[in-house]
């Protein structure tokens, strides 16, 4: 399994939010491309790279920092959302680089959208469900919809996304711990992978996802656990791969 560092970007600089809250962020550096070596240097076998004011403006804000990155750690798999709404964006970020281009509100409100692009970038589009009690959010987590998030998922999967990032809204930021059940009840409804996210905290949630990682997760994103010091990447990692028989790679 994976453990996924994650990059949010806000006016350039790398931050983390709780529950989404634009206004409720700690900034851990005005340099993301050095944040992105020191996990690199980790172990870090891919990247999650959010841009938060993309996310809520709905068109990129943060890419010029996007494809630094890239361009800085060429071998390194990077996926990126937030404000993704368009071909000519995904264009663009595959163009500098990223491996992964991720779609949150605009495949809840216009899922013909994911159809498209998985016909048109193969094996380069995964699904961003954020969720809260078992609904999905958009906007920037800022409104619930009324559609259920498992038969999102199903359909997603029917259009050909190569995995879904799920985000229990409720817990991120929080250092609360993993929503594990509302996880493995996602997982186990399709047959493509998914990355958890939202509330990792320590090797306890780590060693908690590798026990049901059979159901279908292959990752885990973390952040504030591993920029305030409850998790180390490198430690979290080498557990990741002692627990699982077959260590996935990026």
């Amino acid at each position: 399994m994976l453990l996924i560092p994650a990059i949010d970007l806000k006016d350039g600089k790398c931050v983390r939010l709780r529950q989404g809250r634009m206004e409720d962020e700690t900034v851990f550096s005005d340099d993301p491309v050095a944040v992105a070596g020191r996990w690199v240097e980790a172990g870090a076998r891919r990247l999650h790279v959010v841009d938060l004011n993309g996310a809520f403006a709905g068109t990129p804000v943060n890419a010029q920092v996007i494809h630094d990155i890239c361009a800085a750690y060429p071998d390194l798999p990077v996926q990126v959302g937030g404000g993704i709404r368009d071909e000519e964006t995904v264009v663009t970020y595959l163009e500098a680089g990223v491996r992964y281009v991720i779609i949150g509100t605009k495949a809840v409100t216009q899922p013909h959208f994911i159809n498209d692009l998985c016909m048109e970038f193969p094996g380069h589009v995964i699904v961003g469900l954020d969720a809260k009690d078992g609904r999905a959010a958009v906007d920037g987590w800022s409104k619930l919809s009324r559609h259920d998030a498992i038969e999102l998922a199903q359909q997603f999967e029917q259009d050909g996304v190569v995995s879904i990032v799920y985000t229990d809204i409720g817990r991120d930021g929080m250092l609360s711990g993993v929503n594990v059940d509302a996880t493995v009840r996602l997982a186990e409804s399709v047959h493509i992978p998914v990355i958890a996210s939202g509330g990792v905290r320590s090797l306890d949630d780590v060693r908690a996802l590798c026990e049901v990682a059979d159901a279908g997760i292959i990752g885990a994103i973390t952040g504030r656990a591993i920029y305030e010091g409850t998790l180390d990447l490198a430690e979290g990692q080498k557990l990741a791969d002692e627990l699982s028989a077959d260590p996935f790679e990026a």
